[in-house]
């Protein structure tokens, strides 16, 4: 274990991804490494899919409630909504596992001691130029 200026460096890091069996992965470290910046990296990509599942989602929900008000066919058929539901399901995993991953990094170093810092320097006067 490191320690940098009296603190514990290394912290464990739930990753964006399992290993086998769907059991978690972690990485121990500063979150400087390899290892880290590709969980990041991982974690940007997940988080814009469920933004973009979003978006698809509202689309196709939108149209189908336009289409029902027009007393026309949905244009939503119910094979469509439920490979939707599992993407959404899929992406709604991995969302709440980096929150997960971040929610403990955060409760990690809000933990931490904050390093001590040196007394500010109190002015001097000059008593030789002091009336």
């Amino acid at each position: 274990m490191r320690f940098v200026g009296g603190r514990d460096a290394s912290t464990m890091r739930l990753l964006p991804w399992t290993g086998t069996g769907g059991k978690p992965c972690y990485v121990v470290g500063d979150g400087t490494g390899y290892v880290s910046r590709k969980a990041d990296e991982v974690e940007d990509i997940q988080l814009d899919m469920a933004d973009e599942l979003l978006g698809h989602a509202a689309d196709l929900l939108a149209e189908a409630e336009a289409e029902a008000e027009a007393e026309a066919e949905a244009p939503a058929t119910a094979p469509q909504l439920h490979f939707l539901a599992g993407r959404l399901r899929e992406s709604l995993e991995q969302v709440r596992r980096i929150a997960e991953s971040r929610g403990s990094r955060l409760e990690a170093a809000l933990a931490q001691p904050a390093p001590s810092q040196p007394p500010l320097a109190q002015p001097q006067s000059n008593s030789e130029t002091s009336p």
